[in-house]
């Protein structure tokens, strides 16, 4: 049995019912999943799946963090991740995933919610992600905006065109 099989849903045991999943999600998945955004982790994860009009309804939330790089050091951070998601599923001839209806052929209903999990937990990521100022290693700004490396000596011969440039 691989490392993804525990996210395998059998579709037809939501008929009539709600089924639910809970599973803890660690770096093993995020590893097996192959994804480039995230490779370490720790979330819990509750998956709910109901019988809907059109197909099925799955009804995803997770809590927990996800560990990324700073964008401004790139040093390992712990990114906070806490939300709740849903997937619509319908059964049909031919697997297909349109970005809006996942649909999984009828001969065989069942779907393995491990690569749609980590794209959920992905796009729960902020675009910008860094540390607090104190734990960043990355050199700040000063509080008027410039770096340090503006006080340090420059040459001479740039002075002049420098003196230029401020005058304008």
């Amino acid at each position: 049995m691989g490392t993804l099989d525990s996210y395998i849903v059998p579709l037809p045991d939501a008929s009539g019912d709600n089924v639910s999943y809970q599973w803890h999600v660690g770096d093993d998945f995020f590893s097996a999943v192959g994804g480039t955004e995230i490779q370490e982790g720790s979330l819990d994860v509750t998956l709910r799946v109901r019988e809907t009009s059109g197909g099925y309804a799955l009804d995803f939330s997770f809590e927990g963090t996800v560990r990324i790089p700073c964008d401004r050091c790139l040093e390992p951070m712990d990114q906070p991740i806490a939300a709740s998601r849903s997937l619509r599923v319908r059964l049909g001839d031919e697997p297909d995933d349109d970005g809006e209806m996942i649909t999984v052929a009828r001969t065989e209903p069942t779907l393995n919610v491990a690569w749609n999990l980590y794209e959920l937990i992905a796009l729960e990521i902020p675009l910008r992600h860094v540390h607090p100022q104190e734990l960043c290693k990355a050199p700040l700004p000063d509080e008027d905006g410039s770096d340090d490396e503006d006080d340090a000596p420059t040459d001479s011969r740039w002075d002049a065109l420098k003196k230029l440039i401020n005058n304008k």
